[in-house]
């Protein structure tokens, strides 16, 4: 006979437990974030363009520039676009995804146009473009202030380059290519900090991680079954 004080087991039958509660499964990838990769890939880029803006290297060699943008910097900034998006990470996958067309678009121009020439159609790719990054930057700056900044820095790279490459004056040319190597700087000093933090498993340079993303780190984030129904690849429809 049956002791009713012993503990009731209950037993899964087509995945649904008969106590009436759904079984809940939780599956994680193991990725790792694709925004290091993406931004040592736009330091890269941004770099080369710096020089030949401010004119330490001869104009000419923009080609080599525009390759580095094309073989380098864009399939790069692409593969942490595809990752971010695999990791649920809009600001990783739309952030680097636009980066990643940019940088093409501008490479193909700065290969098929004149040395030292201006473009207006390329000026107004760029300066939509720095629009678009203000997205990923206003949706990354609540969680993480330093993704968010690396973002803000290459808008405005973008934006200044746009404004020379429209008007073709030398100073707008100049101001470009001192932000582009302020933005290589905060690009090379994001990945080293997220590099560390994804190694040590701790933050060893300052993120800038607020709230949400302070508790992921953290692990004080509570994983509660009702908060997952409304996540994408459970709802029906994203």
């Amino acid at each position: 006979m049956k002791d009713p004080s012993a503990p009731h087991h209950s037993q899964a039958r087509g995945g649904t437990l008969q106590q009436g509660h759904p079984a809940t499964r939780v599956v994680l990838r193991p990725l790792a974030t694709p925004l290091p990769l993406g931004f040592l890939a736009l330091a890269l880029a941004t770099t080369v363009f710096s020089a030949v803006q401010l004119g330490w290297v001869p104009a000419d060699q923009g080609r080599v520039a525009a390759l580095v943008a094309l073989g380098a910097t864009a399939p790069l900034q692409f593969a942490a676009a595809v990752v971010g998006f695999l990791t649920r990470d809009p600001v990783a996958a739309t952030g680097m995804g636009v980066l990643a067309g940019t940088w093409t678009v501008a490479g193909l121009a700065t290969l098929t146009s004149p040395s030292g020439t201006a473009s207006a159609g390329l000026g107004v790719l760029l300066l939509a473009a720095a629009v678009a990054l203000l997205v990923p930057a206003a949706a990354a700056a609540p969680a993480e202030l330093v993704p968010a900044v690396v973002m803000a820095t290459a808008a405005t790279r973008f934006a200044v380059t746009g404004a020379a490459e429209l008007t073709g004056s030398a100073a707008w040319q100049s101001a470009a290519g001192w932000v582009g190597l302020l933005l290589a700087a905060v690009a090379v000093y994001a990945a080293l900090a997220l590099e560390l933090e994804g190694t040590t498993g701790r933050t060893v340079l300052p993120v800038g991680r607020r709230g949400p993303g302070r508790a992921a780190v953290a692990g004080d984030g509570p994983l509660d079954p009702r908060e997952l129904a409304p996540e994408a690849g459970v709802r029906p429809q994203l």
